[in-house]
């Protein structure tokens, strides 16, 4: 197949392609578990391979893609004549950053291959999670895993050849209960990472044991706690809810398509111009934000984007001043030409395709705040005058430009005087993205800085899902509105 491919690279070169890529999946496997109240209700898994193809004519993509490999030379032929297509009515001719010619590969760091595994060993360990869960006050409890593992073969006509076997393991548990107005709550537990590593040995069953007891015993505080308290306060977030607040109102506002309108018709667009680069104040001095593609053990680290750029540490918020984007080697192109200066010095490696089948776009890599000087989160909470501390991502709502953001959590504390009270239940909070990162006013250090996965960012029409993560510190910001 690699023959195949390159001959046809240099043959569509020689018929007047600028430029020329392939991606080969020759294996793509998923696995998922779920376990409801001690019964297996599902056991999925899916296998597919394919090849996928752009080729760049005369200032306009073409691509096409399939699984049915018997004829690869048509799958060429197919992009090549899209391209050529397309190229007779584009307004604003593609050109592509200037990137290295590179062979080499990328593994992500496993030891046991998740795959490998019986289910038995996997039914097993969920069993192990619902035993733990089953306790006074849970109505339902909840076991997920699911495994992904993918072997990419990546060759352009700029000489690149880059081949990534990558393995992923998402774990999660949930309990729920009825308090004593009648209504759902609940609390779950994903597992920030520390540890280097991304197979099935990152499943730490005590790590599990110990936090199936702390969401039962939370939970069951639920059960009988008030509603959370309304007005302008202080709100400390913990992990589980910050990594969705940064997902949701500094990953995507940063991608650059949408800063270029190009996902306006699906999923949103942002309220970044193109001229505040390098101005804007997006939040407090203590905020500083990155796109770290080289986190070891984060499904955001791939080694090599899908334009075969390497993997990038790439600052994007430099001590509150916006200073970078998550790009791709078109899109860098096209801004600093619209904004006729020079904003990026080359793509940051962050253009993804979920699959074979779909074209490469900017996407998340690991979108992190630097931790902080401000202490534990004990030394943050006792340096609290009055607020709440809040974790778990119960439901969100956000602007279709990024622009505001309103989240409901799943439990709350409050907190009196630099002291952590009592358990409170539904708390809200909202407010505008830059008035609320203008606000941030403690930084949690290293101690409170976790790796926390998403599996299913969507983005694209039609629609891509993505897996990346988010190493975020507890942070506090304050005079933000809580509740109505």
């Amino acid at each position: 197949m690699k023959e195949t491919i390159r001959k046809q690279l240099d043959q569509l070169h020689a018929r007047g392609a600028h430029y020329v890529d392939a991606r080969w999946y020759p294996q793509e496997d998923s696995n998922f578990l779920f376990m409801w109240n001690g019964n297996l209700k599902e056991n999925s898994a899916s296998s597919q391979s394919g090849l996928g193809v752009r080729v760049l004519y005369n200032g306009a993509w073409g691509f096409s893609a399939s699984s049915d490999l018997a004829n690869p030379d048509a799958i060429f032929d197919k992009a090549f004549d899209n391209a050529r297509i397309a190229s007779e009515r584009v307004t604003f001719p593609i050109r592509l950053a200037e990137k290295e010619a590179i062979t080499d590969s990328f593994t992500s760091p496993n030891r046991i291959d998740p795959f490998t595994v019986g289910l038995d060993d996997k039914v097993a360990f969920l069993k192990k999670m619902d035993d733990a869960l089953n306790q006074p006050g849970v109505v339902q409890r909840i076991s997920m895993l699911e495994f992904v593992r993918k072997q990419i073969i990546f060759m352009d006509t700029e000489g690149s050849e880059i081949e990534k076997n990558i393995i992923e393991v998402f774990p999660s548990i949930r309990v729920m209960g009825i308090d004593k107005d009648g209504g759902m709550q609940r609390r779950t537990y994903l597992p920030g990472r520390t540890a280097p590593t991304r197979g099935w040995e990152s499943l730490d069953d005590g790590d599990f044991l110990t936090n199936a007891d702390r969401l039962v015993s939370e939970l069951n505080q639920l059960l009988v706690a008030d509603d959370a308290p309304n007005g302008k306060m202080s709100v400390i977030l913990l992990n589980g809810i910050m990594f969705l607040q940064v997902h949701e109102t500094i990953g995507h506002p940063l991608e650059l398509d949408r800063i270029l309108g190009y996902e306006l018709s699906f999923a949103g667009g942002s309220f970044v111009r193109l001229e505040d680069f390098g101005s804007l104040r997006y939040g407090s001095e203590k905020l500083t934000a990155r796109a770290n593609a080289l986190v070891p053990n984060s499904p955001g680290s791939f080694g090599f984007d899908d334009d075969g750029v390497p993997a990038q540490d790439n600052l994007l918020i430099d001590k509150g001043i916006l200073v970078g984007a998550i790009t791709g080697r078109q899109m860098v192109e096209e801004a600093n030409a619209k904004a006729r200066r020079q904003i990026f010095d080359g793509s940051s490696g962050a253009n993804r395709a979920t699959s074979f089948y779909r074209v490469p776009i900017e996407r998340m890599t690991n979108i992190n705040i630097d931790p902080g000087n401000d202490g534990t989160l004990e030394d943050i909470i006792a340096n609290t005058e009055y607020g709440l501390v809040l974790d778990g991502d119960k439901s969100w709502s956000i602007g279709s430009n990024r622009e505001q953001f309103h989240f409901a959590c799943d439990i709350g504390w409050l907190v009196e005087n630099g002291k952590k009270k009592q358990v409170v239940k539904n708390p809200t909070y909202r407010g505008e993205t830059l008035p609320f990162y203008n606000s941030l006013s403690a930084v949690g250090d290293e101690s409170t800085w976790q790796v926390h996965f998403v599996d299913n960012c969507g983005k694209g029409a039609p629609n891509q899902v993505m897996q990346l993560g988010h190493g975020v510190p507890v942070c506090r910001f304050d005079n933000v509105q809580v509740g109505e």
